[in-house]
């Protein structure tokens, strides 16, 4: 799901325990006819993955798509024995369900609801103000511009419409206004099911009233400087979008994923924006058979990306949690079925993709630059900070009226947001300027130059933002480096100057 609300998972006697809970809920589902989605992850030689194939045939299983270039296989099937069954195949290094239930309600996406704001008439004094300096008829709403120094950097460089950012996420609507110049259909897909169609329009929401979150994330990115509406952090690079959301309940399956960042990296696509966490496991366990076999597959994908030269950029989660600590909590997974509550150790129980090596994971900050309630954090999970925004506890300067990032939003609309999901959108776009100055830049250099040339932002003495210690965090580490905001940050105007 969109990360607006985000939580965790682990291993121990509790993690034993949960496993035994998740076949069977695999199995029921499965015994009833239900047909349930797997990945089964093997070698990449012709012969293995072709044999294997046979093999998921033979199991009563039906062949979706075949990564041969990562060894991964997407199947169906109803047989309640197929995982097992495949995982005794030689030449199979992990199998697992993707999912423990059939198509269910759907969840909780984001930190509140979208508050939308009117768009001033072309004529009007308000516009003609803002034209007058150089600004979008919004972007004085935009704090969280300034916040990274976006404004300036655009009287420098606004990125280049060689640089491409994707969004993976519930789909983009490229008819908006504010979107329509920077929108790359070329590098657009629907996801969905695990198998790329690259159709017109596939990519776009299937409910623009509930799927609004990946339009929302494209203008953070590169909404650009027309005269309509608001100013992306790169307002001068292309998005594409490759939505990986179920249209039933929005959430986001590991074949899906798998999909998404193999098509980014065979498009040419640069950077990859994932606001999410895949679902159904809020973490997902690398001792237990179903979830370790997901781990395996995003891992590999996430490589492949890495190796193609596309760089990965992810939200770090709204459950106001250290990621770094030895135990967790997580009584809301799986979120497709009956959740049972677990203790997990995010060591080897990792969120996915935020956790995951390679990945730049973002912390939420607000008007005020302090961590917001909700945004996770974790000494040595933090990579950098982007402005989320916190409606609740942090104040903007006038004339900004929420503490929420303003965006766009389906149908030529805007609205607030907040959530770590709109935190990485904003390190997506700086990261795309500096692409844009540096194209040779691989995406190991990329992330290191987010976090050197971040604006250090130290610990705060005491962090309760309630008082009453429902948000309260101790933030470790010293400035340039700590729990709270990783090395700080990101600066926009250092992306273009340095």
């Amino acid at each position: 799901m969109p990360l607006g609300l985000v939580l965790t998972a682990s291993v121990g006697m509790a993690g034993v325990a949960v496993a035994s809970t998740q076949n069977a809920a695999t199995a029921t589902a499965a015994q009833d006819g239900e047909k349930l989605s797997y990945v089964v992850n093997t070698a990449t030689d012709a012969s293995t993955i072709e044999r294997v194939k046979k093999e998921i045939t033979k199991a009563d299983g039906t062949v979706v798509t075949a990564y041969k270039k990562i060894g991964v296989i997407v199947a169906h099937s109803t047989n309640p024995e197929f995982g097992d069954t495949l995982r005794a195949v030689k030449g199979v290094d992990s199998a697992g369900a993707t999912r423990t239930a059939p198509i269910q309600a759907a969840a909780t996406t984001d930190v509140g609801k979208p508050q939308y704001v009117q768009t001033p008439k072309s004529t009007s004094a308000a516009t003609a103000q803002a034209k007058a300096q150089g600004e979008e008829p919004l972007e004085s709403l935009q704090w969280d511009k300034r916040a990274i120094k976006a404004d300036q950097a655009h009287k420098i460089s606004e990125g280049s419409k060689k640089v491409t950012v994707g969004v993976i996420d519930t789909g983009v609507d490229d008819t908006h206004p504010d979107l329509q110049a920077n929108f790359s259909a070329e590098q657009s897909a629907s996801c969905v099911g695990g198998k790329a169609d690259t159709s017109e329009g596939a990519w776009r929401p299937f409910d623009a009233a509930n799927d609004y979150h990946g339009t929302h994330v494209a203008g953070i990115i590169a909404a650009p400087r027309n005269d309509v509406g608001i100013a992306g952090a790169a307002p001068g690079v292309q998005v594409s979008s490759i939505k990986v959301s179920e249209k039933e309940t929005s959430l986001f399956y590991t074949e899906a994923v798998v999909c998404a960042m193999v098509f980014a990296a065979d498009h040419g696509v640069e950077i990859t924006n994932n606001s999410y966490y895949i679902d159904p496991w809020l973490y997902n366990c690398r001792n237990d058979k179903d979830q370790g076999a997901l781990v395996d597959s995003v891992s590999r994908a996430l490589k492949y990306a890495t190796g193609k030269g596309t760089a990965t950029v992810s939200s770090a989660g709204n459950s106001s949690q250290d990621l770094a600590a030895a135990e967790l909590t997580d009584d809301t997974s799986p979120n497709d079925s009956t959740p049972v509550e677990r203790t997990i150790n995010p060591a080897t129980c990792p969120d996915m993709p935020t956790m995951l090596p390679g990945v730049t994971s973002v912390s939420a900050t607000g008007p005020e630059n302090l961590k917001s309630y909700y945004s996770n954090y974790g000494a040595g999970q933090i990579d950098v900070a982007g402005p989320g925004g916190d409606t609740r506890y942090q104040t903007p300067e006038p004339p900004a009226k929420s503490g929420g990032v303003l965006s766009t939003m389906p149908d030529g609309e805007y609205a607030y947001l907040q959530g770590t999901s709109m935190a990485g959108p904003q390190v997506a776009g700086v990261a795309a300027l500096i692409k844009s100055k540096h194209p040779k830049v691989s995406p190991q250099e990329l992330g290191w130059r987010l976090k050197a040339q971040a604006q250090t932002v130290k610990c705060p003495t005491k962090y309760d933002p309630d008082g009453k210690g429902t948000y309260a965090a101790t933030c470790t580490g010293v400035p340039g480096n700590n729990s709270f905001y990783g090395h700080g940050l990101v600066d926009a105007l250092a992306a273009v100057k340095k």
